[in-house]
């Protein structure tokens, strides 16, 4: 199964006065992405009052844009390789613009849901503006932009929480998708009025057989994901969805091998530099995830479960600040290190110190500096993990294919951050204390999650350090 080139100029030598707009608008696109994600966290358990139905109900206001970017990243990648990468970026960007307008102008559940899902198309950004950059800047100076717009997935998160809950406290939950929206509105312009087409293209046509078989897969895997502490993890519909995903993943596989242009092209899978890196990028995602729910929550427990401090719903949150921020300022140094010591060398020291930065969460918990302290080291070493990654991918994979291998580390991603929903969720729900009448998570339940992330990066670590230093020469 070969794919025909279209193009395969040159990058651009553009001088870096005239480009710098490209990572200007693709960089603001990444990042209104990764909030828009994030952004509904802090207000969720306030919506069933203000929108009037339960809270299984606003629950889908995050899964269905779990499920949605699912289903579009790899998609989108595959396309972004076939019609080029802007053309498909600007579409994502588009679906937030008009999901924010669908949620910003609606206070009716099932209207706000389908606003969600339409966001969820935008989650496809950030690997597509990743591979737009990578085909048209040369080398030494795409690493840096790529680095940048790779961390722009956890300086979203971080900003995100403190961002929301200072909007809803002084304003209508409303008021945060306005904002996204004309943010979105902005990256959209910049990139239609600044950012060239990448030369490149793969060709082919839309499998649209592996897509639904790929969207059924996804839906029934990440499902029972997020909603089997509700369900019951032993209960007929978790288990069958589960057991459904398999079915459908082995029939998935089966039909990549027998279609031309298949939507994912399985021969990846012997490439072993891309295999590790996205073992890597499955324990990273579960190691960053797990710090947005293993920070505010834990921050905003009151001193007499122990451990918290009491902290409202903005310091929570701005707890996760100076990680997110240590993430931006990170990503230039990421690229030099990647430059000088090469991209899986720095991957592995990224999980080294993502380790470090959970082992000190466990150990010091006296005061509210020590675990802002700790989120923030986490914060640098998946900054330094997330550069690498992107790298790497590039670094092994044909120019014409590059949008579509960073599409599936992008969900690979993803997957890694469910799995840290998912247990993160049932530990914390397991392992509790009595404190008056409420039910909370332990001290023990923390320590626990925390372990098992240390564990998941040096995991990430020990996967990279058999990456090759570069492609074997045919």
């Amino acid at each position: 199964m070969t794919t025909q080139t279209l193009a395969v100029p040159a990058p651009t030598t553009e001088p870096a006065a005239r480009t710098w707009p490209w990572l200007l608008f693709v960089g603001l696109g990444a990042l209104v992405v990764s909030l828009a994600q994030s952004l509904l966290i802090p207000v969720l358990a306030t919506l069933p009052a203000t929108l009037d139905t339960s809270a299984d109900t606003v629950q889908w206001l995050l899964t269905s844009t779990l499920l949605v970017a699912a289903v579009s990243v790899p998609l989108f990648g595959r396309l972004g390789d076939m019609f080029g990468p802007r053309r498909m970026l600007l579409v994502a960007i588009g679906a937030l613009v008009v999901g924010s307008v669908v949620t910003a102008t609606s206070t009716n559940v099932a209207v706000l849901i389908a606003g969600r899902a339409i966001q969820g198309v935008s989650a496809a950004a950030i690997p597509l503006g990743i591979g737009l950059l990578s085909s048209l800047l040369p080398r030494e100076r795409s690493g840096s932009a790529i680095a940048l717009i790779s961390a722009m997935l956890g300086v979203g998160g971080a900003l995100g929480l403190p961002f929301a809950g200072i909007i809803a406290e002084h304003f209508d939950f409303h008021v945060l998708f306005w904002i996204t929206g004309a943010a979105a509105a902005m990256a959209f312009a910049g990139i239609w009025l600044a950012v060239p087409e990448s030369p490149f293209r793969s060709g082919g046509r839309v499998d649209v057989i592996g897509a639904v078989l790929l969207a059924g897969t996804l839906v029934s895997l990440l499902l029972p994901l997020a909603e089997g502490s509700d369900w019951g993890w032993s209960s007929g519909k978790t288990i069958g969805l589960l057991a459904l995903a398999v079915v459908l993943l082995v029939a998935f596989g089966w039909s990549q091998t027998r279609i031309a242009s298949p939507l994912v092209d399985l021969s990846t899978l012997r490439r072993r530099p891309l295999v590790l890196t996205n073992i890597a990028t499955l324990f990273f995602g579960f190691a960053l995830f797990a710090s947005l729910i293993g920070t505010a929550s834990y921050v905003q427990a009151p001193v007499s479960s122990g451990y918290g401090f009491g902290s409202s719903i903005v310091v929570g949150g701005l707890a996760m600040l100076p990680g997110g921020l240590c993430m931006l300022l990170f990503a230039p140094v990421s690229a030099r290190l990647i430059a000088w010591r090469g991209a899986n060398q720095v991957l592995a020291v990224g999980g080294v110190i993502v380790a470090l930065g959970w082992l000190g969460r466990i150990v010091f918990t006296g005061s509210l500096t020590q675990v802002v302290l700790g989120a923030t080291v986490v914060g640098i070493g998946t900054s330094i993990g997330y550069a690498s990654m992107p790298a790497l991918i590039n670094q092994f994979t044909p120019r014409e294919e590059i949008a579509a291998a960073n599409g599936l580390n992008m969900l690979i991603r993803s997957l890694g951050s469910s799995l840290a929903s998912a247990v993160g969720g049932s530990l914390l729900a397991a392992i509790t204390i009595s404190v008056g009448a409420y039910a909370l998570p332990s001290l023990t339940a923390y320590r626990v999650l925390f372990v098992i992330c240390a564990l998941a990066a040096l995991a990430a670590a020990t996967a990279a350090l058999f990456i090759p230093s570069r492609p074997e020469q045919d």
